[in-house]
């Protein structure tokens, strides 16, 4: 992989950019960012909680909801009805209804994986299912479990819940500690980790953990806090994650195997009392993060720009931001993040999520009991 571990040591002097609309005004207004102008188009409203979204190959978004649902938005309006048999959900705490990934190859098997968080013997944890999506119905069809956490757990923190698909079609699932965060380094345990399988969930042969005593072999990383953004680097095909820090260390982390990324024995955070977590910042055999922010930011969501729309854009990652309410921009240059911009800061909510449309804008999923979905377009 080309990128080096490489870690910021502050929050850089970007300006910070806040827009002067409100929610209630954002069609008539124009946001000056430093690259480009554009406008907040609201697509939808009234979604609980939403989490994520994906584009159907007809342009069609799909749209979980927090508390269990999963929504369609179809030609220019959000269907009220919600698509039929989904599986029933722990929604408590932080738990819920997570991502919805499309397989690699949905044009010809319509198959699509929800995870959320799943009620089993000794608590709850994050589940991952796949199924058949049928539109005439309506309605997801033919379930199968792809991945069951174990052990399960009593609470409601740190679920993790992304997924992402590489250019192998090995699917890739972020993990939270449950809160609990020694159990980040023990391998043994699911938590605290990235998960990697085949497409039907069988364990990759050369996952690095495979065969080795007292070890999950679907366990890919492991280290982790609470990773709720992921996305596929588009020049490299590496897998890029981001994480909650506590008190500050969000990090965004290039997922290598096997690799500890020493949550919680190094970070750059403390607890939220003020108090000391772990050895320090290092320590040998233990990963860097490639960036990181204090104080928190606490990031949900993540795309890097591929699209035509924003040409000034290309070659940055877009992190969404629950704590700010804001959406960052990161341009990025080789080894290097040589800029943050923060975009529609306390302008639109919390940003739950992050995606790049087929049609080269920015959607955004805003994390309220009246949740939207947003359209970022370039004004000219």
């Amino acid at each position: 992989m080309p990128f080096r571990n490489f870690r910021i040591f502050t929050i850089c002097s970007a300006a910070l950019i806040a827009a002067a609309c409100t929610p209630t005004n954002l069609p008539a207004e124009t946001v000056n960012s430093q690259l480009h102008k554009f406008r907040v188009v609201p697509l939808a409203k009234g979604l609980e909680h939403p989490w994520s979204i994906a584009f159907l190959p007809n342009k069609d978004i799909l749209i979980t909801e927090r508390a269990g649902r999963l929504r369609l938005y179809s030609d220019g309006r959000l269907d009220p009805k919600p698509i039929a048999n989904v599986p029933k959900v722990v929604d408590s705490g932080q738990g819920g209804l997570f991502d919805v990934t499309l397989h690699p190859q949905f044009d010809g098997n319509q198959l699509l994986y929800l995870a959320y968080a799943a009620r089993g013997q000794g608590g709850v944890h994050t589940r991952v299912t796949r199924f058949r999506y049928d539109a005439k119905a309506h309605s997801l069809a033919d379930a199968k479990q792809i991945f069951d956490a174990n052990p399960k757990a009593f609470g409601g923190r740190h679920f993790g819940g992304r997924m992402v698909f590489d250019r192998q079609r090995y699917l890739y699932i972020t993990l939270g500690d449950r809160g609990d965060m020694d159990r980040a380094q023990v391998t043994s345990d699911h938590s605290g980790s990235v998960i990697r399988l085949r497409d039907d969930g069988r364990v990759p042969n050369d996952n690095p953990l495979r065969g080795k005593s007292h070890s999950k072999p679907e366990i890919y990383s492991f280290g982790h806090r609470n990773p709720q953004g992921m996305a596929l680097h588009p020049q490299t095909g590496a897998i890029w994650t981001h994480e909650h820090g506590a008190r500050g260390g969000d990090e965004i982390n290039i997922i290598r195997p096997g690799r500890n990324y020493g949550w919680p024995v190094i970070t750059h955070g403390i607890d939220y009392d003020g108090s000391k977590i772990g050895i320090g910042k290092s320590a040998p055999g233990m990963e860097q993060p490639f960036y990181y922010w204090v104080p928190s930011i606490a990031p949900a969501g993540m795309a890097f720009y591929t699209g035509d729309k924003f040409p000034k854009w290309r070659n940055s990652l877009f992190v969404g931001a629950l704590r700010g309410e804001t959406l960052v921009r990161l341009k990025l240059k080789g080894n290097d993040v040589v800029k943050e911009e923060r975009l529609l800061q306390n302008a639109v909510g919390r940003v739950r999520d992050v995606r790049i449309g087929p049609d080269g804008f920015l959607y955004l999923a805003t994390d309220d009991s009246d949740g939207r979905l947003l359209r970022l377009e370039p004004v000219k």
